[in-house]
């Protein structure tokens, strides 16, 4: 019998901060996903907490973490200062890498990218700087652009996921796809928007990504 995966909730340090993550390790995990959320959200996002519900039952593992500390949140609610500081993002993210692969519990387990919006450019970035330790990204309705000259770095399999209906963003998803040397794919959700929120949409990217992670965290 199946035991059920727990959720802890962790605190992580992060240079002069501390940011706090949500981590759920199902038994006989191999891989982990780290997920960067999006501009103006958080580790309690609805959408990335249904994908890394649905990753949990496919036996791997989750950190969802808040990449900007309390105080800086309710700077960025009234002047969104921190929510497009890629590199500042990026360099949580990393904290948070080097979290897992000291920490006991999580140290044996390959690790991947999960990224939403501006949180796929961090994403990007981390993984450019850590080739190493990254084994695969998947972003969701991202904005890979933001990453800048730092796609050109990225070794990763990356797996771009952007809504058929979301005609900006998926413009920007080519020309970033052209910049990637790495093992790449983009894949549109016909019918879906930017934030996936149509009908069974969501569970659409959620299985492409346990795809993409399954192949490449084991």
């Amino acid at each position: 019998m199946k035991t059920a995966a727990e959720e802890t909730v962790v605190r992580i340090p992060a240079g002069k901060a501390a940011i706090n993550g949500n981590l759920t390790i199902p038994p006989k995990a191999k891989g982990i996903v780290l997920f960067a959320h999006g501009s103006g959200s958080g580790r309690f996002s609805p959408r990335n907490t249904m994908v890394a519900r649905e990753i949990n039952k496919a036996g791997m593992a989750t950190l969802l973490i808040d990449l900007l500390t309390k105080d800086e949140e309710a700077t960025d609610e009234f002047t969104g200062e921190f929510r497009f500081d890629i590199s500042l993002l990026a360099e949580r993210l990393i904290f948070a890498t080097e979290w897992l692969t000291t920490n006991p519990n999580t140290a044996s387990l390959a690790v991947g990218y999960f990224g939403a919006s501006t949180g796929a450019a961090a994403a990007l970035i981390a993984a450019a700087k850590l080739p190493k330790q990254i084994k695969a990204v998947v972003s969701r309705g991202g904005r890979p652009d933001l990453a800048g000259d730092y796609l050109s770095r990225v070794k990763a399999p990356t797996l771009l996921i952007v809504g058929g209906y979301d005609a900006e963003v998926l413009q920007l998803n080519k020309e970033a796809m052209e910049q990637l040397p790495s093992k790449k794919k983009l894949t549109v959700v016909p019918g879906a928007t930017h934030l996936f929120e149509e009908p069974g949409k969501l569970e659409q990217v959620a299985k492409l990504a346990i795809d993409w992670f399954s192949k490449h965290l084991n």
